[in-house]
């Protein structure tokens, strides 16, 4: 456990220093707020329970990774992040898709909480139904909050533009979601074994 402490320690100082430098003068305040949401509200629920229930080193640092990609689209909006009009000269995308690595993240990280949660509580038996369940889990996690999406057009109209970050694709919602059930099969495809070992571990801390 000792060993674990330095790492989330500068997990956390990283995200919280990322947090504090986006909301100086991000482009637009209230889009900021709604994409950082997520960080504001996981961040104190760790640190509250970092020792009656610790995470893997291997969650602990998906959701750092995501946290700072949430930071990152909260600050400049995620239709104007420098590092996806980088990838988008490489790519030779129509747009900026730095908003599909976002919703990737929507579905790998959710999904690997998910599996964590479920194994360490026995709520399911059996590998082929945990990983099914996890990613049920991550795009209904992505489902709503398309829907929130949707509330936030609906209530702020032209105001929601840079929360939605559409950059005038129809099939935004949808792609959206794809990128999710990407994310999330890929890390249970990917990370399954690796979790298990940690897992593992931890059982005996």
């Amino acid at each position: 456990m000792e060993n674990r402490n330095p790492l989330n320690a500068s997990l956390a100082a990283i995200v919280i220093a990322a947090l504090i430098v986006s909301g100086i003068a991000p482009f637009d305040r209230a889009t900021w707020i709604m994409e950082v949401a997520p960080v504001l509200i996981a961040l104190p629920v760790m640190v509250a329970t970092r020792t009656a229930y610790p995470l893997t080193t291997l969650l602990t640092v998906l959701i750092a990774v995501h946290a700072l990609v949430l930071i990152g689209g909260g600050a400049y909006t995620y239709a104007r992040v420098p590092l996806g009009f980088w990838m988008q000269d490489v790519l030779g995308t129509v747009r900026n898709p730095y908003d599909k690595i976002g919703h990737f993240m929507q579905g790998f990280v959710p999904a690997m909480v998910a599996r964590e949660i479920l194994i360490r509580g026995k709520y399911v038996v059996g590998r082929r139904m945990t990983g099914f369940l996890c990613i049920s889990i991550a795009m209904a996690i992505s489902a709503s909050y398309e829907l929130i999406e949707w509330a936030a057009a609906l209530g702020m109209g032209q105001g929601a533009d840079e929360f939605l970050g559409t950059q005038g694709d129809q099939w935004d919602t949808q792609s959206d979601m794809f990128m999710a059930l990407v994310g999330s099969s890929t890390a249970i495809a990917v990370l399954s074994g690796w979790h298990d070992r940690q897992l593992e571990k931890l059982s005996r801390i």
